[in-house]
Parts: structure tokens; C-alpha cells; sequence
């Protein structure tokens, strides 16, 4: 643009003096060659003209130069341009390399923090991978040194049980061990229930053993659980104090992954209350020290098929087939016309034989003069067998359902027994025939419900009731099932029971506060001699019953009252202790506690009355448990 403006200008003004140098001056109208004054106008013309060339050439020079600066300038500019592209490039170079190393420095400090990260993490996993080591260690030490269980082929082997030293002390004697049998709680005239008794006894010490064996599908278990309390001919507490050993569980288990379970051996009937479900070692049982648990628990140890079914993790079912027994007490007035078992064959390992029951009848005649010669007083001790066997016609059927809706525990329940004799209906002709005799069945049967409960892992409550005819077998006190009609057919009993439970549970102590009753019902008939045939009849003699009668024959044969035969229509128990653990870990468990127990024994109303009697019973236990 600056070149084009300078060739402009160096045109016009050649222009310009061009123009100058060949109009003639105004006014002047003649030519110049034909003044002869005009030569010297030429000679100044030339002047001017060599002045106008030197000044043209001054301005060429000039344009000259300003072309020059115009390229000078436009080569700068063009420089300054490639420059500024070149800085351009180099900025724009410059910024994408600092984008670049931007990105590279922010790639790096991601890296970096993920390295950072990652060596955190490696740190943390290392920490606890080593600390996991150590504790894995730590535990394969512990199993090798005090392993919880042994691994057998397969088998996991579980010991378990306790070590107890225990004692127990009555206010009325009844030569019983840490167990106490309620329905033989004497009368307060007998000879027994005048003096007091101590023992002390390491006999429920308990061992057992666990086996399992876990397949893809199901799973397999053994257990077998035993104590001292059984006795032998040669027991004895003079010197020695040895007892055997008694089988308490034995039994097998097939248990599939589909809920199915399927149980067979000597455990607790279905009857006995659980915890959770309806599966073996789960039993729920009382706190208390007495290895004859309380008054109103429902409980058996036999031999049972169990079955059950899981439906859900709120809902179980199952039935079991048992072993049945039948417990009889001789009917006032009994007929002599029927057989209901037998003493044990012991060749056929049941226990055989007779022994004293300690019952003995003492005659004193009336003597002329007092006191009468002992010549003239009587005894009579009563035998009675070691143990009696029913002969039974069919198991016992017992139907559970159990639910644990999300509070709780709950149960239902259902027994049903067949009982049987043979009778005789001419054993009392004369001359007496077995002519006629025949099998005799009677059924009988109860319905049971159980409900447990916990209250902020502290507090824990439970109830317990079942009753129906012929059951009082399953109750804890042992009160008959059967009596016997006239003519030698069974009449079942009816039988009800309850128990109520309540529990305190803190880390080093367990307090347990229970009551419960066990009652069975009087039933009588006529006979054709016009007597009261049954149990409980009111023509039973307890006129006798708060007369204490003399020893026997002397040393270990305590009399009871003559005259009384008051038989049980209730018993009631209250009984309340603590345990104290002082120590609760992988090495086991130590605790102790004191029981007390109040536990009264009422009669059906016969002559002289409706006698009654109790007993207070205090025990103590220090066990070990095996962890």
C-alpha cells in the first residue's frame, strides 16, 4: 500500500513540472521560437529541467528508498509474521506440550496416587496377611496344643461333658443321691422324715462325644453321653463310693441338606421341650442342680425313631415311634386276676430279682403289762422288685410341631399310648381256672404345649403344660399312668403337669426362679363285694399316718407309719439357685451355685384324712466344663 502511494506522488509531480515547462505564460500569445528575446528562458528551462531531474531523481532515489524501507519493512514485517507464526506455532507448540505435560503430570499424579494407593493397600493387605498369619498360627497352635476336636478319617470327633462335685442335704431323709425322688417324699411320722441327711456325691460328672461326618448333600452324626448315677450290685458309699457308669444318649443321625432329618438310639423323647427346632441337643432344660430336675417338666430318655422336617426357618414338624412303659401302683382292693409284665430276666439283660423297699409292717398285740416283750412285736418287710417291665403291644407315638415366628420359641405336641394286660376271669372261681383268659388293651393319650422366650438377651421366661389319660409316665415325678377296674382290665389315669420358668443371664451369672405341679386324678369302682377298687379310693386307711412307728428290726430298717396308705393326688415344687462363672473362655468353664427347693406331696382324702408332707432340699455344685 506504501509502495503504491509513493508511485502516485512521483507521477504527479513529474506531471506537475512537465506541465510547467510547456504552457505558455497568460496573456502571451506568441510562440517563443519567434521571440528573440526567449533564449534565456531556454537556458533556465534547462535549468529547471536539470533541476526537476535531480529533484525527480532525488525523489526516484527517494521512492527508491522508500521501496527499500518498503522491503526492508515488508521483509520484517514478513519475518516479524513468519515470527509470529513461528511464535504462534511455538506457543501453540509450547501449549500443547504444557497440555501434554500437564496431562502427563496429572497422569503421573494419578499414577502417583495410585501407586500411593496401591502401596497403602499392599501395606494394609500385608498388615493383614501378616496379623491373619499370626492368628492362623496362632490357631493351629491352639489346636495342635488344646484342639477343640479330633479329625479321623474324615471325622470331626467332639469331647464334651462336665466335672462336678456336688452335695445335697435334706431336712427329711430318703437315702437318695443328688437326685430326688418327689413321690416318695415320706410322711412326717415315719421314721425317715425325722432325721435329716447330707450327701455329697461326684456322680453327675457327664461325658460325652460327638461325631461328624459332612458329605455333599447330607451329613452324618453320632453321640453318646453318659454319668455315674446308675448303681451295681456291689455300690456302696462305706469306702470306696463307686458307682457305674449309665447310658444316657446313644443315637445316630442322617440329616440332609433339604431339611429332612432322621434319628435313631436312646435320646430325650420329642416329648421334652427344645430350643431350637426340633434336633437333638437342644434340649431346654432347668437350671437347677437336682439331677431329677424340677416338678411339672415332661421329659423320657428312650429309645426313639425320630423324623423331622424343617419347612421353613420358622416352622418344623416331626413324629417319633418310642419305647412304651407302663407305671402301675397296686390298686386298693386290686384283683389278683391279671398281669401286666414282669420282673426283669437278667439273662435277658434286664434288671432281675426282688429287694427290700424298705416298707415294713410292725404288729404290736395288746400286752397285759407295758412295755411288751419283744417276743410278742411282729415285722414284716415287704420285697419288692428291682425293676419292673410292661409288656407292652405297641410304641409310643409322639407328634410334634415347633415354631419360631420371631420372638420365641413355641411347641405343640401330642402322645399316644397303648396299654395292655391279661386277665383272668376265673382265678377267683373255685376251683380257680385260667379257663377264658384274654388280652386287654386300653389307649390313652395327651396333648402338650410348650413357650419360651428371651427378653434383651437377659431375660428369659418359659411355660410348660400337658395332660390327657395315661401320661403321667412323661412327667417328672413318676406318678402312675395305669389302675385297674374290678375285674382286671386297665383304667388309664388322667394326668396334668405344668411348669413355669423364669431366667436371669448375665456374662458371669445365671439365676433361675422355678415352680411347677404334677397332678393325677382319683378313680374307684365297686367290686361285687361291695369294696372301693382303684386309685385314691376313699376307703383308703390313713388313720395311722401321723403315728410314728418303731424301727423295723433295728440299724437300716426305718418303719413307716402303719395304717397309711395315702396315695398322691398332687405335687408342688418351688425351687430357686444361681450359677457363678468365674471363668468363661477356650479353656473351658468354671462355675458354682447353691439350690434351694421346697417340694410338698398332698393325698387323696381316705379314713383318717387327707395326710400330707414336704420336704426342703439344699444343694450345691462346683463343676468344670470341658471346653
Amino acid at each position: 500500500m506504501k509502495r503504491a502511494i509513493a508511485l502516485v506522488l512521483a507521477v504527479w509531480m513529474t506531471t506537475s513540472a512537465f506541465a510547467a515547462e510547456v504552457t505558455p505564460a497568460q496573456g502571451d500569445s506568441t510562440p517563443a521560437k519567434k521571440t528573440a528575446k526567449a533564449k534565456p528562458k531556454k537556458t533556465e528551462v534547462s535549468e529547471e529541467l536539470q533541476e526537476m531531474k535531480a529533484l525527480l531523481q532525488q525523489q526516484q532515489q527517494q521512492i527508491n528508498d522508500l521501496k527499500s524501507q518498503l522491503q526492508q519493512r515488508d521483509q520484517a514485517v514478513s519475518q516479524a509474521q513468519q515470527s509470529a507464526t513461528q511464535a504462534q506455532s511455538a506457543a501453540s507448540d509450547a501449549a500443547s506440550k504444557a497440555q501434554a505435560a500437564q496431562a502427563a503430570a496429572t497422569d503421573s499424579a494419578n499414577a502417583l496416587l495410585a501407586v500411593k494407593s496401591d502401596v497403602s493397600d499392599l501395606k494394609t493387605n500385608a498388615t493383614t496377611t501378616a496379623l491373619s498369619i499370626q492368628e492362623d498360627q496362632k490357631k493351629w497352635n491352639e489346636a495342635i496344643e488344646s484342639p477343640l476336636a479330633l479329625h479321623v478319617k474324615g471325622i470331626t470327633i467332639t469331647p464334651g461333658g462336665f466335672l462336678a462335685a456336688e452335695t445335697v442335704t435334706r431336712t427329711r431323709a430318703m437315702a437318695s443321691d443328688i437326685n430326688t425322688p418327689f413321690n416318695s417324699i415320706p410322711f412326717s411320722s415315719a421314721d425317715a422324715a425325722r432325721t435329716p441327711e447330707f450327701f455329697g456325691s461326684g456322680r453327675q460328672s457327664r461325658i460325652s462325644v460327638l461325631a461328624e461326618g459332612k458329605l455333599s448333600t447330607f451329613k452324618l452324626s453320632g453321640y453318646y453321653e453318659m454319668d455315674f448315677l446308675g448303681s451295681g450290685t456291689t455300690s456302696n458309699n462305706n469306702q470306696s463310693n463307686s458307682y457305674v457308669n449309665r447310658q444316657r444318649q446313644v443315637w445316630g443321625q442322617v440329616a440332609t441338606t433339604s431339611g429332612w432329618t432322621l434319628t435313631g438310639g436312646q435320646m430325650w423323647s420329642l416329648v421334652a421341650e427344645t430350643r431350637k427346632g426340633l434336633d437333638p441337643r437342644s434340649e431346654a432344660l432347668p437350671l437347677q442342680i437336682d439331677a431329677q430336675y424340677i416338678v411339672g417338666m415332661s421329659w423320657a430318655r428312650q429309645f426313639g425313631m425320630r423324623l423331622s422336617k424343617k419347612i421353613n426357618d420358622k416352622v418344623w414338624l416331626g413324629m417319633s415311634v418310642e419305647n412304651p412303659q407302663t407305671t402301675f401302683v397296686n390298686a386298693s382292693n386290686s384283683p389278683n386276676n391279671f398281669v401286666i409284665g414282669n420282673l426283669g430276666a437278667g439273662s435277658g439283660l434286664y434288671n432281675g430279682g426282688a429287694a427290700a423297699s424298705g416298707q415294713t409292717i410292725t404288729t404290736i398285740p395288746s400286752c397285759a403289762a407295758l412295755p411288751c416283750p419283744p417276743s410278742a412285736i411282729t415285722v414284716n418287710t415287704t420285697l419288692g422288685p428291682l425293676a419292673t417291665y410292661s409288656f407292652n403291644s405297641s410304641p409310643d407315638l409322639v407328634f410334634k410341631a415347633a415354631f419360631e415366628p420371631g420372638w420365641g420359641h413355641y411347641e405343640v405336641f401330642g402322645v399316644v399310648s397303648r396299654f395292655r394286660d391279661r386277665v383272668y376271669p376265673n382265678a377267683t372261681a373255685t376251683p380257680a381256672s385260667a379257663a377264658g383268659a384274654y388280652n386287654d388293651s386300653k389307649y390313652g393319650g395327651g396333648i402338650g404345649v410348650n413357650a419360651r422366650g428371651t427378653f434383651n438377651k437377659k431375660y428369659e421366661v418359659a411355660m410348660h403344660a400337658f395332660g390327657g389319660d395315661g401320661v403321667g409316665r412323661y412327667g417328672n415325678s413318676g406318678l402312675p399312668d395305669v389302675t385297674v377296674h374290678p375285674n382286671g382290665t386297665l383304667a388309664p389315669l388322667h394326668a396334668y403337669q405344668g411348669l413355669a420358668e423364669f431366667d436371669y443371664h448375665a456374662k458371669k451369672w445365671d439365676w433361675y426362679f422355678d415352680a411347677g405341679s404334677e397332678y393325677v386324678a382319683r378313680v374307684q369302682y365297686v367290686n361285687a363285694a361291695g369294696k372301693l377298687v382303684g386309685y385314691g379310693v376313699t376307703s383308703n386307711n390313713n388313720t395311722g399316718c401321723s403315728t410314728e412307728p418303731i424301727p423295723g428290726s433295728g440299724g437300716f430298717l426305718p418303719a413307716s407309719p402303719s395304717n397309711c396308705s395315702g396315695q398322691t393326688r398332687v405335687l408342688v415344687e418351688g425351687t430357686f439357685g444361681f450359677w457363678f462363672k468365674p471363668y468363661n473362655g477356650p479353656k473351658g468353664r468354671i462355675q458354682f451355685g447353691p439350690q434351694y427347693a421346697y417340694i410338698e406331696r398332698n393325698t387323696w382324702r381316705g379314713l383318717g384324712g387327707d395326710p400330707n408332707t414336704n420336704n426342703n432340699v439344699f444343694l450345691t455344685s462346683f463343676r468344670y466344663y470341658l471346653p
